[in-house]
Parts: structure tokens; C-alpha cells; sequence
């Protein structure tokens, strides 16, 4: 192997460019030539590569977002647009692919590699935290002290004018955001994929907490809870008490912007030097994880196909705590 190549898919998440940079640098270490593959399979089928050295990674470990840029592709999903991007690699002489993103990342890389010979492995960078095979993916914990420090200052708001909020975190699928930014900024309750939402249930707590006159309550909603959303439950609730002056805020895409924490940059600082160090052993077809402080190489079909599990204890802190 004389060439790697390197991309990020999906949606963006910060620490995404940390890893970029390790690959790179990795790769020129071990006497590589690394090419970056603009917009994710999208550029892998137009064919829109970029030489990459030492400087053109230089000073973008603190920056949110992905210099190489992302995208979702349509045409990847079908077999002419695979075997556009196959021939694409071969021509450029890329030998293997370190690919930065989440589920669908890893599902196209999983069917390309049924179809062609060119290894595959995975870096974990989304904000959600979904995926099974890492403590803790790329993108996560920016996002969660991003959605934290937004509801710190809309607490202030609230506290000032005796308000109920409702604060929508993203999380379509998984409610890791929501729930650990509830924890950590003493939310009253929280609705999350994971669960059922119960009206009633959040009715008498907010009932109670009305009656024991507190200054203001804080429900976090992840974007994929099932009632339908932060304006939705909010409306729910004020036609059953219209006491409660409510205020709805969506954090959307602010959590997937920022400058990266320290432990996302070590992280995907590690992540993306390992990557490089499979691909050289012969691995292919794999997810670089980090469980309890170990490289761990987890098979696209197992990390898509699973997901991280919820902690139900956390959950109950949020119940007792709040």
C-alpha cells in the first residue's frame, strides 16, 4: 500500500478535521502519500481528489466543521455510481480508504467492499453517539457542552421571568444529547426516542413544580421523540394549563458547529492515527473504536446494525434530581 485516501460523510461533527489531520500525518510517518476526497462519495464519484501533505492539515485541529466537506450522495446508493467511484480509486492509485462519519458512511463503504477490492475502515463522527463499538464518537461531547451552555443562558431567562421552557436538542434517533444535557444543567424532565412519551406523567411533574412555586422548569426534548417535537408538546401542555407561560427554543445545527473540545481532539487524534495503523496491518471492513481507553475494531455490519444502549440510570438521575 503506497496510497491511502481520506473523506468525511454525512453530517458534519467537530473533531471531524482532528482526525483528518492525524490521518494525514500518520500516513506521510509511515511514507504515504494521502489524498483527501472532497464531499464525501459524492466527490469519490466526480472524482474530486486533493493531494494531500504536512501543511495542508496545518492548523485545523481546533476548527469545527470538515475541510474535505460533506455530503450525502444519492448516486452512491446505486451500482453504476459505486463502480464510477471504484474506477475513480484504481485510476488515482489509492490502495486503501479511511472513512470519517456514521451510519451511513459505514453502510455504502460495507456494500462497496461486497462488490470491489479496495479496504475500507471507519472512523465513528457523529454528534449522537449512536453507534455501537466506541465509548464516545467523534462530535459527541462538543455537542453536548454546546447544547449545555445554550440551556445554562436560557435558564438565566427562565429563572428571570418564571417560565417553562421546552428545549429541543437534535437526536432523531438516540437521545444521548438530550439526556446527559439534562443531567448536567438540572432539567426537570426529559422525552427521548428511547421512551414513550407520557403527558400525563409530565403534567403532574411540571404541576407539582408549579405548586411548589419554582422559578422556572426546563424540559429537554430530543428532535426524535414520538409526541413530535418541542412546539408540539409544548402545545399540548398549555391546553391543559394555561398558567404556565411557556417558551419554546430549537438548538438545531448550533450543536454541530464550534471549536472541539480537548477530549474530542485526543480522541479523534487517536482514532485517526489508528486508522492508518489497521489499514497497514491488513484490516478492512472495520470501525477504529475507543472502549475503556482500548483500540477496539468493531465489523461495519455489527456497528451499524447494533446501537449504543441507553443507560437507564441516567434517566432516574434525571427524575430524582430534578
Amino acid at each position: 500500500m503506497k496510497k491511502i485516501a481520506v473523506f468525511t460523510s454525512g453530517g458534519d461533527a467537530p473533531g471531524m478535521n482532528a482526525a483528518i489531520r492525524a490521518v494525514v500525518r500518520t500516513a506521510l510517518y509511515k511514507k504515504l502519500d494521502v489524498v483527501g476526497i472532497m464531499r464525501g462519495y459524492e466527490g469519490m464519484i466526480d472524482g474530486d481528489f486533493m493531494e494531500m501533505d504536512s501543511r495542508s492539515v496545518s492548523g485545523i485541529i481546533q476548527q469545527g466543521g470538515t475541510i474535505l466537506q460533506s455530503a450525502r450522495s444519492k448516486r452512491f446508493r446505486t451500482k453504476r455510481g459505486r463502480k464510477t467511484a471504484f474506477k475513480n480509486l484504481i485510476k488515482a492509485g489509492i490502495g486503501g480508504v479511511v472513512a470519517i462519519g456514521g451510519d451511513g458512511t459505514f453502510t455504502g463503504a460495507n456494500v462497496f467492499m461486497q462488490e470491489y477490492d479496495i479496504p475500507f475502515v471507519g472512523i465513528p463522527g457523529t454528534i449522537d453517539n449512536d453507534l455501537f463499538g466506541t465509548d464516545f464518537t467523534i462530535g459527541y461531547d462538543t455537542a453536548l457542552n454546546t447544547a449545555m451552555a445554550a440551556i445554562d443562558n436560557i435558564k438565566d431567562t427562565a429563572n428571570a421571568h418564571n417560565r417553562l421552557f421546552f428545549i429541543e436538542v437534535m437526536g432523531r434517533d438516540a437521545g444521548f444529547i438530550a439526556l446527559r444535557s439534562a443531567i448536567a444543567s438540572g432539567a426537570e424532565a426529559v422525552l427521548i426516542p428511547e421512551r414513550k412519551t407520557n403527558i400525563d406523567k409530565l403534567m403532574k411533574t411540571l404541576t407539582k413544580n408549579n405548586e411548589k412555586r419554582k422559578r422556572s422548569s426546563i424540559v429537554i426534548v430530543a428532535e426524535g421523540d414520538d409526541a413530535g417535537g418541542a412546539f408540539k408538546i409544548a402545545d399540548e401542555v398549555k391546553s391543559r394549563f394555561d398558567k404556565f407561560d411557556i417558551r419554546v427554543t430549537i438548538l438545531g445545527h448550533l450543536q454541530r458547529g464550534g471549536r472541539p473540545t480537548c477530549m474530542e481532539r485526543v480522541l479523534a487524534s487517536r482514532l485517526g492515527m489508528e486508522a492508518v495503523k489497521a489499514l497497514l496491518d491488513g484490516k478492512r471492513s472495520v470501525m477504529i473504536g475507543q472502549i475503556h481507553q482500548d483500540i477496539v475494531y468493531t465489523p461495519f455490519a455489527k456497528a451499524i446494525k447494533h446501537h449504543q444502549k441507553l443507560n437507564s440510570k441516567l434517566l432516574e438521575m434525571v427524575k430524582v434530581l430534578g
